[in-house]
């Protein structure tokens, strides 16, 4: 019998067991990881005595590559959570309490953005000075603080005190009991165990779509006046359903209320696209209710992110820990809307009050309403509560010990029973859950019953309802036809110098739907009319070219044929229920033609053409974004051999036909082809490209300015995946690469810094050489106080001149000084007690933390600074 086994567990998911040596890996944790376990039979419930619990692995292996399909590959807080609780690692006296710690495997860089992001997953705001930054009063901040210590047991704790932490490099490391893994290429790795081993590949396929443990079917949803959507009853262990959420139709516009893991199949089978979403209420930050917010991040425009300031700081330091952005990067992706706690606040006539919910982690329940010919109709959604027996367990009389006031228990007690229409609750009981007991008495219309993956008792079906997903709770019926008004609004923007009046020759045309899974149109074949698409997604497909991509409403199809007579290149299919206008191909040829804009289409056609089917353009992207784009592109051409100069304005720069290398130095760190990019860093940061680019063929390229794709969600967030790669590219380390090789491109421009970093890197060069070169210094010891002076002097210029010019990204921009230095001065103090030193422990800091932070970090303020006037 083998030693090792390995099963393939779902994509980007496996799971290497080696009971011998007891140690379970799970290898990859994309969103609902542990689900995919449970669902699979490897998570087990195990008897000891009169103590029940579950089994699963003691181990993570980490993605190298935080992002891939435009989803995050590592989403460790409900793996770690399985691990410490459902299987009982910490709870004192616990059976399954041997001491043994969870092991976290990876990247020096993923390991410390995944102790983070677990940590923000545990605590949100971890002390009264984070709450007050918030707005909340300093005497509230002092109850909010005490409450949070309860239910943490009386003390913050940072997650190396209860995580074992293997950082991966080049070398083969042990994970425990003589188990070894070692990383062959990035996101490929071999675990070993005497004599036998296996290989785990952690690259997903370009395209792949990670399927939920459960199956949705599909719906058609009616766009009523107001109305509470269920599209999640379960919680973050229920395998057969969506975790807790819901979606407001108010006046024919989508919201939703939190955005959990698989937020985009829930979507996609409610007949939903994420450009339909008009805005996100947000409740808290654990991942059952958070970790979609990356998905909705995929759209064609920023989404309104309604939330307190209380919540929004505690979801925004997760999402930057879980990313390695900063959170000032976040106002690209969302378009923030404070909400004031206690007060009703008015958007757009639907009014919603937050109020402060008891949770580990910053959280408010939310009341919505609005006005009906009757009065106020109303929907309280309650997640996440604890429940009043917890509660009462935690009031105490001392205003300095961990716990809650009287006042603040019958505070929340009263907030629990206020009566509306339709309310739904967490009842998921345990630690830090909810009880439908307390709700026995609610006086609401109607209370439905959420956030369980247990079967509902009959006691808990005396107290409220259940509610399939995709069931509709109509509060304000509709009389009107919201769809078409898409469609005005689509053609308005899609026909900006077209009089209302001449696009209702368009209007005035059906609405026709399309079951799932239904071709609208084959490659090869003319179109016979044009679709405007109005609801739901369209996949769209050129097998032999590898294209593929996801439409959403506003996109155009058939529009090719209706301008050029050519047949369609691609083919169309419903991936859900579609709505679209149907619009006859003479009418269409004809309104263009009459009204001034065939011409200016023509022109567009070609680039439109070759952004429709690239990777970094086709996806949930409406015609007019696109139109937009076209016709910012300006065309260049550029021989075989001759380098691409550095435009002086940000602008991406796409490859239409020919070939480019990326060098630095003289080394090349990426061939592109037809349809790749570069200068990405322009656009992201407005800090210059950091490759020298050449023609290798005579080569076509279309230069975008930054200004039209800056505030794309979806264009930023690929060019962010491409942008980490290539730095990764960039920096390095094989045994042919001299780390700390000045090279012109780390220049940012600012003529003190430059001269300082080259002083540095001259210094450290004198370290590293001292420490592993072929004549080592007599006592490289002595050369780390110089290299600590020497990098804490530039710091203090770097800083001055920040707070000299009111830099913004300041506070961060420091910290990531004080941790290098601290890194820096670990290194001296170990080499001082043990006279030796890592290689690879030194190249991996030169790497992730000097090179990446000039390389980025300084590059963005040499931009700051340049616009200052300092050179």
């Amino acid at each position: 019998m083998a030693a090792i086994s390995k099963i393939e567990v779902s994509e980007g998911i496996c799971y290497v067991t080696i009971p011998e040596a007891d140690v379970h890996i799970l290898c990859g944790c994309p969103a609902d990881s542990v689900k995919h376990l449970m669902k699979r039979g490897l998570i087990q419930t195990r008897t000891v005595g009169t103590v029940s619990f579950e089994t699963g692995p003691n181990a993570i292996l980490l993605s190298d590559v935080l992002i891939q399909n435009g989803r995050f590959t590592n989403l460790s807080e409900f793996p770690i959570l399985q691990m410490f609780y459902r299987q009982g690692r910490i709870i004192p006296g616990h059976p399954n309490n041997t001491g043994a710690k969870p092991v976290l495997v990876g990247s020096r860089r993923q390991v410390e953005a995944q102790m983070e992001y677990i940590y923000r997953g545990n605590y949100g705001l971890v002390s009264e000075e984070e709450i007050i930054e918030t707005g909340i009063p300093a005497d509230m901040a002092r109850q909010m603080m005490r409450l949070k210590l309860k239910f943490a047991f009386g003390k913050i704790r940072r997650m190396d005190e209860y995580l074992d932490l293997v950082v991966l490099e080049s070398e083969p490391q042990e994970i425990r009991n003589r188990v070894f893994v070692k990383r062959l290429k990035p996101n490929l790795f071999e675990i070993s165990y005497g004599k036998e081993s296996v290989r785990v590949d952690l690259n997903q396929p370009e395209h792949s779509s990670a399927l939920p443990s459960y199956v949705l079917g599909f719906h058609q949803i009616k766009r009523d006046y107001f109305a509470v959507l269920h599209s999640g009853e379960g919680d973050g262990w229920d395998i057969n359903r969506p975790a807790m959420a819901s979606i407001l139709m108010f006046q024919g516009k989508v919201y939703l209320i939190d955005a959990g893991p698989n937020i985009m199949h829930t979507l996609n089978a409610l007949g939903l696209s994420v450009n339909e979403i008009a805005g996100i209420f947000h409740t808290h930050a654990h991942d059952d209710h958070f970790c979609g917010l990356p998905d909705i991040m995929r759209a064609d425009h920023r989404i309104p992110y309604y939330a307190t300031p209380l919540v929004r700081a505690s979801v925004m330091k997760k999402l930057s820990a879980l990313s390695m952005m900063n959170e000032d990067e976040f106002k690209h992706y969302f378009e923030f809307h404070d909400l004031v706690m206690d007060e009703w606040n008015d958007i757009d006539t639907l009014e919603v009050m937050p109020v402060f919910s008891p949770h580990p982690v910053e959280t408010t329940v939310m009341f919505f309403r609005t006005l009906d010919r009757s009065g106020y109709r109303s929907y309280a959604h309650f997640a996440d509560i604890a429940s009043l027996k917890l509660l009462r367990g935690m009031i105490t009389a001392d205003d300095d010990a961990p716990g809650i006031s009287q006042q603040f228990y019958d505070t929340v007690a009263e907030s629990y029973l206020r009566p509306v229409d339709l309310k739904k609750l967490d009842i998921g009981g345990g630690m830090i859950h909810g009880d439908a007991e307390d709700f026995a008495e609610d006086k609401s219309a109607k209370i439905v019953l959420a956030h369980t993956a247990l079967p509902l008792t009959n006691r808990q079906k005396e107290i409220g309802s259940g509610a399939p997903f995709g069931a509709v709770d109509v509060l304000i019926p509709s009389h009107q036809d919201y769809v078409r008004s898409y469609a005005f609004h689509f053609l308005s923007s899609y026909f900006p110098t077209v009089p209302a009046s001449r696009l209702r020759v368009l209007l005035n045309n059906p609405v026709v739907k399309f079951n799932p899974e239904s071709i609208i149109l084959k490659a090869g074949r003319k179109a016979d009319c044009v679709y405007l698409l109005l609801t739901g997604q369209v996949e769209m497909f050129q097998t032999r070219k590898h294209i593929f991509s996801t439409l959403s409403s506003g996109a155009m199809l058939g529009e090719v044929t209706a301008l050029t007579e050519k047949p369609s290149a691609e083919t169309y299919r419903a991936a859900n229920f579609v709505q679209a206008l149907r619009i006859p191909m003479d009418l269409y040829s004809v309104f263009v033609k009459s009204n001034g804009v065939y011409e200016h289409m023509l022109r567009q056609m070609d680039v439109r053409s070759f952004l429709y089917t690239n990777r970094l353009f086709g996806d949930s992207m409406s015609c007019t974004l696109q139109n937009s784009i076209a016709a910012a592109v300006n065309i260049t051409h550029h021989l075989h051999g001759s380098g691409i100069a550095r435009s002086e304005a940000p602008r991406l720069a796409l490859v239409k036909t020919g070939a480019v290398d990326l060098l630095m130095g003289d080394r090349t760190v990426e061939r592109l082809k037809a349809g790749d990019f570069f200068c990405e860093s322009t656009v992201l940061f407005d800090i210059p490209c950091l490759f020298t680019a050449v023609a290798t063929k005579d080569t076509e390229l279309y230069e975008i300015p930054a200004a039209a794709l800056a505030d794309v969600p979806i264009i930023r967030w690929k060019l962010l995946e491409v942008y980490e790669t290539r730095l990764d590219k960039a920096v390095s380390l094989d045994a042919t690469t001299d780390p700390l090789a000045w090279q012109e491109e780390y220049g940012i421009g600012i003529a003190v810094i430059d001269k300082e970093h080259r002083e540095l890197f001259h210094q450290a060069k004198t370290l590293y050489h001292g420490l592993f070169g072929v004549e080592p210094a007599a006592s490289p010891g002595k050369l780390f106080p110089a290299l600590l002076n020497i990098t804490r002097e530039h710091f203090a210029t770097e800083e001055e001149l920040m707070r000299a010019h009111g830099y913004p990204a300041l506070k961060p921009h420091t910290e990531h000084h004080r941790q290098i230095l601290a890194a820096l001065r670990d290194f001296a103090s170990d080499y001082e007690a043990w006279k030796t030193a890592s290689r690879k422990e030194i190249g991996i800091f030169i790497k992730n933390w000097v090179m990446t932070h000039i390389l980025t970090e300084d590059r963005k303020l040499g931009t700051f600074l340049k616009s200052a006037g300092v050179s």
